[in-house]
């Protein structure tokens, strides 16, 4: 039954579309539960629905308010990330001069991208999924740790829409089809997946999507997230391969930059982020902890 559920869900993906928002997605989490343990009586499978119900209105929530975050009276930002990019990395933009490198001519959105690209396109993505599926794991498998993680994935969205709503920043590929940049910047977030037969995802993910801000870049949630999954599991693991897990932070900022969705400003920011949740989740546990009577 698992593997007709995976099934399903791969055959969606390449004759539908990759789903990118939180119902689609805990729908399919749900599923996956269900296929898990199909033998569970529908009590225990509704219990997904009786925990998750919470996360997911909180989620749709950000979702939605992120799109207004920038009509709440604070002006827009363009060119400080701009020069903040160029004064770190003596003058160059990054993102210029990666996809000057890789990108190829024409780079484009509509152009054929290159294996790389694909990799880029699918770690990119991963930001939808990984986050939630690590919390279902833990629902499963260890009940005890889901609350705590989820206390931490929330918080990283809601301070998120904060930095969008005190500080909302253009990224490169904006800043680009304005005329705000000496070099042109595309948004090639999504170019390679057709390499795999994913055309769909391509304009599920291309330059216009139907939700999201454009201007909601600061603080990166992309890298956030990928930061506290990492700091998650290795503040959990003891395994010294625990460390590895900063790869998926590391592979998520350069695949920002490079697509035209960052400056390495706002990642750095999403480093920040994820640290300071960390922290104070940590801390607020402990202080709650030590005010209950033993």
């Amino acid at each position: 039954t698992l593997f007709r559920s995976v099934s399903v869900v791969a055959f969606w993906v390449f004759r539908v579309d990759l789903p990118t928002n939180p119902i689609t997605i805990f729908g399919w989490l749900w599923l996956l539960t269900i296929a898990w343990n199909v033998e569970a009586p529908p009590r225990q499978h509704l219990a997904f629905l009786r925990d998750w119900w919470p996360a997911l209105a909180l989620l749709l929530g950000y979702m939605y308010s992120r799109g207004l975050a920038d009509n709440l009276g604070a002006p827009l930002h363009v060119t400080s990330a701009i020069r903040f990019d160029e004064w770190l990395f003596g003058g160059t933009l990054p993102t210029a001069a990666l996809q000057d490198t890789w990108c190829g001519d024409p780079c484009t959105w509509g152009s054929r991208g290159a294996w790389y690209d694909t990799v880029f396109a699918t770690i990119y993505y991963s930001h939808f999924v990984v986050g939630l599926s690590v919390a279902v794991a833990l629902w499963l498998r260890k009940p005890d740790s889901w609350l705590p993680y989820m206390r931490r994935y929330i918080g990283v969205n809601l301070l998120g829409l904060a930095g969008y709503i005190a500080y909302p920043l253009a990224p490169p590929w904006w800043a680009s089809d304005n005329g705000y940049l000496d070099e042109p910047v595309e948004r090639i977030t999504s170019r390679g997946w057709d390499v795999v037969g994913l055309q769909s995802a391509r304009f599920e993910l291309g330059p216009d999507m139907l939700l999201g801000n454009p201007v909601a870049a600061m603080p990166s949630l992309h890298t956030a997230i990928a930061t506290l999954v990492a700091l998650w599991g290795i503040s959990r693991l003891r395994h010294p391969a625990r460390w590895l897990l900063l790869l998926y932070p590391a592979m998520m900022s350069v695949t920002l930059v490079y697509t035209g969705e960052h400056y390495v400003l706002d990642v750095l920011a999403g480093y920040v982020a994820a640290g300071v949740v960390m922290v104070a989740a940590s801390a607020w546990e402990r202080w709650r902890a030590a005010r209950v009577p033993t």
